[in-house]
């Protein structure tokens, strides 16, 4: 397979996509053309459709990455003609009807709060440990209050048929992730046939530690 030019990049609840500042800068900076996604979040059905339009504008094929919440969407979206690979950023992979939701650990769960009106928030105080625990505080602290509320239709969408079984995929697991646990990444990432690089990090990888995430993304791109 020749050299892919496209990366398109997938945030994850909670979050926009510029936590993917980090990593675009270092994969432009190697002359890729870097697109992010910015989902906004209410239903998977939406993001997918949002990512899909991203893809409908490259005129060649793209490594589609996806973190956390971003993993359901390229799961889907991944199916795009432009699409030559997946990767996953301590992503979620559903399978067949199953959906975020279904995913999340049960004990200890993750600090979401009730919904209001339709869309989730973590707890603000309890955010920095569960989510960003490997930040500078301060930056921890700006993300849990500058929070994207998750619409409960994204976290209860279901896939109708996952891409990881018709495109090559790669899985970034985060050994000290909170979020989603690196057993319940390593089963999804077997399920999927996932070829699995391990990097030591919480759940915001991408941020803390650009370069690793960069490189993986970079290896697939060169085929």
């Amino acid at each position: 397979m020749p050299p892919v030019r496209d990366i398109v990049l997938v945030h994850g609840g909670f979050v926009d996509g510029s936590g993917w500042r980090g990593v675009y800068d270092e994969l432009t900076w190697d002359g890729l053309r870097v697109h992010i996604v910015q989902n906004p979040t209410r239903s998977l059905a939406d993001d997918i459709r949002t990512t899909r339009r991203v893809l409908d504008r490259l005129d060649g094929p793209a490594v589609l990455v996806g973190h956390s919440y971003g993993g359901a969407v390229i799961s889907e979206a991944g199916h795009h003609p432009n699409v030559t690979s997946l990767v996953y950023v301590t992503g979620f992979a559903p399978d067949r009807g199953e959906s975020v939701h279904a995913l999340i650990p049960g004990a200890p769960a993750p600090p979401i709060l009730p919904p209001v009106e339709g869309f989730l928030l973590l707890d603000r105080e309890q955010f920095p440990g569960w989510f960003a625990a490997d930040l500078p505080d301060q930056v921890a602290a700006f993300m849990a209050d500058s929070q994207v509320p998750w619409g409960v239709d994204a976290l209860r969408g279901p896939v109708a048929e996952p891409a990881w079984r018709h495109r090559p995929s790669w899985y970034l697991l985060a050994t000290e992730d909170r979020m989603i646990p690196p057993p319940a990444q390593r089963r999804m990432a077997e399920r999927a046939g996932s070829t699995v690089v391990e990097v030591i990090g919480s759940h915001a990888v991408h941020i803390s530690q650009p370069a690793a995430v960069a490189d993986l993304i970079r290896q697939v791109a060169a085929g």
